[in-house]
């Protein structure tokens, strides 16, 4: 038995510049970060009492005698990629799915893991990565960006570069104390909205938005001086993330609705300095950089919603549990 645990993660800014479409082009980088909610993707050779091959186990339970009958694309598409039969799959998270958090991807960087193992290979980082990109972009054709399975494959405070079809990964370097301020500083709210960011990608793609996404180019250069320069003051960090957010939310109407706005201006009048929603847009999790004398207010402001406390984390997806099977996959069943 194998248990991956991969991480999801928060876009910060950026996002939407690391488009194959638009970076191929113009270039593409993003700021994001990994923090500690997690998926957990169990996986084990299915004992030969069933007249099922492959069971697998999300919000539903599929049992099939062969993996291309299954219907989470994702599952199907990662099995053929990489020769996986008889297993049994199970998911777990801590966050709802559909949320903005990268989740699908997580999940994709964590089973690819978790198949690996059981084939007794190592992945590295880098290869979960590029073959979670594969899996999800080309064999499933979602629609969507490359950021996602690069964060939670690596984990960690990272700049990511975008340009040529291939990507780059640099660890933002700040020091202790300058990082824990950070996260100090932001809180995240659940709107209660969840929906597909490869839904919310295609309505948004019927919108020309190269001239606001390369503005949200510019500004991962921004913010990365400010979180770099010791001399800076951190709280322009949160005053970019709200325009970055105002950006973000020309470039479809898909990315916000009046519900979310009306949340977000909610948050920014008790006293956030800026915020953001996270993903592609339609719901999921709000993000505030609130200095601490405003935290009282802006909880106070959002209480009817669901208070999410975080620390950051630096490992990316792991092994949390490695028990290999002696499993003669050439016996009858």
């Amino acid at each position: 038995m194998i248990i991956t645990r991969t991480p999801f993660r928060m876009s910060f800014f950026g996002g939407g510049t690391d488009m194959p479409e638009f970076f191929n082009e113009h270039g593409g980088s993003v700021i994001s970060t990994t923090f500690d909610k997690y998926c957990y993707v169990t996986a084990r050779h299915l004992p030969r009492f069933f007249d099922y091959s492959t069971e697998l186990v999300y919000s539903r339970i599929e049992r099939v005698s062969d993996p291309s009958e299954l219907e989470h694309p994702a599952v199907r598409n990662a099995m053929q990629m990489l020769d996986m039969r008889e297993v049994r799959i199970a998911y777990e998270a801590d966050l709802p799915a559909r949320s903005g958090l990268g989740t699908s991807s997580s999940f994709a960087v964590g089973m690819l893991n978790a198949f690996h193992c059981m084939k007794g290979t190592y992945a590295s980082k880098d290869r979960l990565a590029r073959e979670a990109i594969r899996l999800e972009r080309d064999l499933c054709a979602e629609a969507g960006g490359w950021q996602d399975q690069i964060a939670a494959a690596f984990g960690g405070l990272n700049r990511i570069d975008f340009a040529d079809g291939d990507f780059s990964v640099r660890p933002i370097v700040i020091s202790p104390e300058r990082k824990r301020e950070l996260n100090s500083n932001l809180m995240m709210f659940f709107t209660g909205f969840t929906r597909f960011s490869s839904d919310m990608q295609k309505a948004n793609r019927v919108v020309d938005k190269t001239a606001q996404l390369k503005e949200m180019l510019a500004l991962v250069d921004v913010a990365e001086g400010v979180l770099t320069d010791k001399s800076a003051d951190l709280s322009e960090f949160g005053r970019l993330l709200d325009t970055t957010w105002r950006l973000k939310r020309g470039t479809g109407s898909q990315v916000s609705t009046g519900s979310i706005d009306s949340l977000y201006e909610r948050g920014v009048n008790a006293g956030a300095l800026g915020g953001k929603l996270l993903g592609a847009g339609g719901g999921g999790f709000l993000v505030f950089y609130v200095e601490p004398d405003a935290q009282e207010s802006v909880r106070n402001a959002m209480s009817d919603l669901l208070y999410i406390p975080f620390e950051f984390e630096d490992g990316g997806t792991s092994v949390a549990y490695y028990g290999p099977e002696d499993y003669d996959l050439e016996g009858s069943r």
